[in-house]
């Protein structure tokens, strides 16, 4: 049995990304078969309570005290630089071994693993930070949500689970600009969990599609754009093109916005009139997927009015097989039904969506095919 685990683990590692994410989800499936009806209670039931103990980790810098020690650490070592009572502490390390969150070298003693030094990177901490206390609560509340509403596909953007989570009438994004403790998580795990490598600056034509463009005329409105890593990474990759860069975002998003020489950072609500004619680019980047249909459209619809023939509108989305999508993008699909009635999409529901706003889908270049993001090359009629 350890001969053929090492033997699959080697194949993983020495693999590109789609063998190892297809070796992982035959070991999960393989793993599933063989479940009793307790196993599968235990699995399902306990998910809460594991990402429960990973939050109480990341607060007490857990992962990150184990990652940087190159020695097991004993259980008093850990409580006298948490300040964590011994005896709680004992009982929150056992647990994340029981779930290999790290390892217990001996009684009392612990080390970091694979997943502590996952666990101790700052992506990894802001992400558990936004799902556990923002999403988390969405989920609890999806289903009661959908038995009310008698299970139909939500399309109201401001009667979401959402909405009932948090006992609020507001937008998730209005209600984030009076919570900046959620924020602030969402903001940092938006910021972080892109790989710059694995970006559409790497596989889309920039300096073609802009020969000849003009000094004094905008070349990138990044519209919904956050605090502008998007534009940060456009100005870094193409320093010489010409033209305005544009950040564009509601005011508690500008008001943290990165300072980029080069880029201005302008406060604008996309649903209201494009104020930026004739750019070249006008890029969103998973701005569409948090709308329901209705939104979207007019979004597109605001965006056209804006360009002329020779503007180009980026959409870098997901776009989803028709059959076998994976579960983390399953997962998000769900979410967007959860917080905003809205959803991610297959390249024919895209094809749709864009021809409705009087707009025509022109080229479709996938850079991350692992979670199927690719930007979408959208032009006049």
């Amino acid at each position: 049995m350890e001969t053929a685990l090492e033997d699959i683990k080697r194949l993983a590692i020495s693999s590109d990304e789609d063998a190892r994410q297809s070796i992982m989800s035959a070991l999960h499936k393989l793993a599933y078969s063989m479940e009793s009806p307790n196993d599968t209670i235990r699995r399902y039931g306990h998910l809460t309570l594991q990402t429960a103990a990973i939050k109480i980790g990341i607060d007490l810098g857990l992962f990150v005290y184990l990652a940087e020690s190159k020695s097991p650490l004993f259980a008093e070592q850990i409580a006298q630089t948490t300040g964590a009572d011994i005896q709680l502490l004992n009982r929150v390390l056992r647990y994340l071994s029981a779930i290999d969150a790290l390892d217990e070298v001996s009684k009392n003693s612990y080390r970091a693993n694979h997943i502590t030094q996952n666990l101790a990177q700052k992506v990894t901490e802001a992400g558990i930070r936004h799902y556990f206390t923002t999403v988390a609560p969405q989920y609890h509340a999806l289903p009661t949500f959908l038995k009310r509403t008698n299970y139909k596909s939500p399309t109201d953007e401001l009667h979401t689970a959402f909405q009932d989570a948090w006992k609020t009438s507001l937008h998730a994004f209005s209600w984030f600009a009076d919570n900046p403790d959620h924020l602030a998580p969402f903001n940092d795990f938006m910021a972080l969990r892109r790989q710059p490598g694995l970006s559409w600056l790497s596989m889309y034509p920039v300096v073609q599609e802009s020969r000849g463009w003009e000094v004094e005329m905008p070349i990138y409105v990044n519209i919904g754009g956050g605090i502008g890593h998007q534009c940060a990474q456009f100005k870094e990759m193409y320093p010489d093109i010409p033209g305005r860069v544009i950040l564009q975002d509601l005011s508690h998003s500008i008001a943290n916005a990165l300072q980029t020489p080069g880029v201005e950072n302008m406060e604008h609500d996309f649903f209201e009139p494009q104020p930026i004619k004739g750019a070249k680019f006008y890029y969103m980047r998973g701005v569409l997927h948090n709308h329901p249909p209705h939104k979207v459209r007019k979004l597109l619809e605001n965006t056209k009015s804006a360009m002329t023939q020779d503007s180009i509108l980026l959409i870098d989305e997901m776009i989803l097989p028709e059959t076998g999508v994976n579960a983390n993008a399953a997962s998000i699909d769900m979410t967007m039904l959860t917080a905003f009635a809205s959803m991610e999409r297959t390249e024919s529901q895209w094809q749709e969506i864009v021809q409705a706003a009087g707009l025509k889908l022109v080229q479709i270049y996938t850079y991350n095919p692992q979670s199927y993001e690719s930007v979408m090359d959208v032009r006049l009629l």
